[in-house]
Parts: structure tokens; sequence; C-alpha cells
């Protein structure tokens, strides 16, 4: 197996460089995250949005910690299989370096799925590069195929679908509008997870969040491809549908299982609000 489907590598690489017309959602996350795979559209987009939220540099580096743990917490939990839905652009941590730092058997298995071209095509280059295409694949899907889509994952092959699977939804659903109903789509995708399965997720939130600023944060994102829609606390945990929450539930993402050893993670304890962003894990209970 190759590591991505469709395209070949040139292929892709030449849609990365062809894809510069308007911003995208993930180039501007790895732009602010200090990546190199963004153009000057999206650079000035990012640095409209850093003149209204000053913080979101540190909302997007809090969350990029938040999936580092989660994904840790689950390898140490027994679980050898994720699926990230919505991965965006490589950037620094992606999940298969992350589980495989975590694994020392080596015996991870990831699926990375987005439906953004651009996004799709770095990561195909990435499991290219510097993966083992035996176990990490690229899926270009849309989230809301469900049926279509998981079909996909489990002809695959790279996920035993009678098995756990750690299932990342991590700052993805706030680009869905409320009349596209991603809580019913994301709990078809947990349907179908094994007992034991565990499902990550992190959003941002309007709660604490000034009126003015975030208006205006939603009208400078409704320009790009990737408008964003803030849901509340309550709004967020609903997500997780009858899921218990591991502890310490639904917290400001620097607060779930804070690593003492990330600076940027404890310089945040003062006041975690500056997120922006709500993070929690949920697992699936076992069969009565």
């Amino acid at each position: 197996m190759s590591g991505f489907e469709g395209r070949s590598v040139e292929e892709a690489r030449e849609l990365v460089r062809s894809s510069i017309d308007r911003p995208s959602a993930a180039r501007v996350y790895d732009y602010i995250l200090g990546g190199g795979h963004n153009y000057s559209v999206d650079r000035e987009f990012a640095r409209k949005q850093l003149d209204v939220f000053p913080d979101i540099r540190l909302a997007m580096t809090t969350n990029r910690q938040f999936l580092g743990r989660a994904v840790r917490f689950a390898v140490a939990a027994g679980i050898r299989q994720f699926i990230d839905i919505g991965s965006g652009l490589p950037s620094a941590g992606n999940v298969h370096e992350i589980a495989d730092q975590a694994d020392p058997d080596r015996s991870c298995r990831v699926v990375y799925i987005d439906n953004e071209p651009i996004a799709h095509a770095h990561a195909r280059i990435l499991l290219a590069d510097n993966a083992d295409a035996r176990r990490h694949l690229a899926l270009d899907a849309d989230f809301f195929d469900r049926d279509g889509l998981w079909t996909r994952i489990v002809d695959s092959g790279y996920i035993d679908p009678t098995q756990p699977v750690c299932l990342l939804a991590v700052a993805l659903l706030h680009f869905m509008s409320p009349e596209a109903e991603p809580r019913q789509t994301l709990a078809y995708y947990a349907d179908q997870l094994a007992p034991g399965s565990m499902l990550a997720l992190s959003h941002v939130t309007n709660d604490e969040l000034p009126d003015d600023a975030a208006a205006e944060a939603v009208r400078n994102y409704a320009s790009t491809a990737n408008p964003v829609y803030f849901r509340t606390r309550d709004e967020i945990t609903d997500l997780f549908g009858d899921w218990p929450l591991v502890d310490p539930g639904l917290v400001w993402a620097p607060l779930w299982h804070a690593d003492p050893y990330f600076e940027a993670a404890s310089s945040q304890q003062s006041d975690p609000a500056r997120s922006k962003m709500l993070a929690a894990l949920a697992r699936k209970p076992e069969r009565v």
C-alpha cells in the first residue's frame, strides 16, 4: 500500500503550488504555528486575525499540544489505531509521529482525512517523504460522507473496526454550521467504533469572549473557504453524545492533562480561558 490514494506525489506537489487563490484555514493554522506550508494570502489573513485576537497564536499552539497529549493518553491506554478527521496541513507533532514516539513497538496505525485539496496534497507528500506507508494513510474524503467514508476506511485495511480506535476531531467542528448538523454525523462514526474506543475533540467557544471580538472573527473567517461557528460549553459537551468524559471532563485546552514540561502550556495555567479552546476526551463504554 502506498500510504495515499488517487493522484501521484508529483501531482500532489503541483496542486500545492497552484492552490493560492484564497486563504485556507489549514494554511493559516500552519503559518501561525510557524510552519512553512502557506502563501502570502494566508499570511495576510493570519496577521489580520492576530490584530483582532492577539491570543490566536496561543489558542492554536494550545490546541496542537492538546492533540499530542490526547494521542499519548490513548497509546498509554492501549489504543493503536487513530483516525484524524480534518487533519489539515502537516505541522510539528503530527499524529503518526506522536504515536510512534509513544509506542516503542511502532505498531500504531493512522488514517488522515481531509477534504481540502491543498491539505490532502501536503499529507500525501508528508507520508511519502517520512512515514511508514504500511501503517499510515491519507484519504481525500469529506466528514459528512458517513457510509462512503467509513467504507473507504475499513476497505483500506489500515483500520480494524473490531478493535478500539481513537477518533480525533480536533479543531474541526467549529468549521461546520449548525444547519449541517455535525453532531449527527459524529454520532454515526461513534456508532461504528468498537467498545473502548476514544473520541478526542476540541472546539473554539465564545464563552468568556467579548461579543465584539467574536463577531469580528466570525466575519473575517466568513471571507475564507472555512467560516467559523462558535459554540457554547453545553453545545460542545453535547457533541460527545452519551460517551463518558475522561477526567477532568470538558476544560480549557491547557488544563486537559497539562504537561508541566511544556512551557507554553504551563504558562497559561493562570488564565486558561485565553486559549479560547475547550477540549475533552471520551471513551466508549464496553458492551453490557
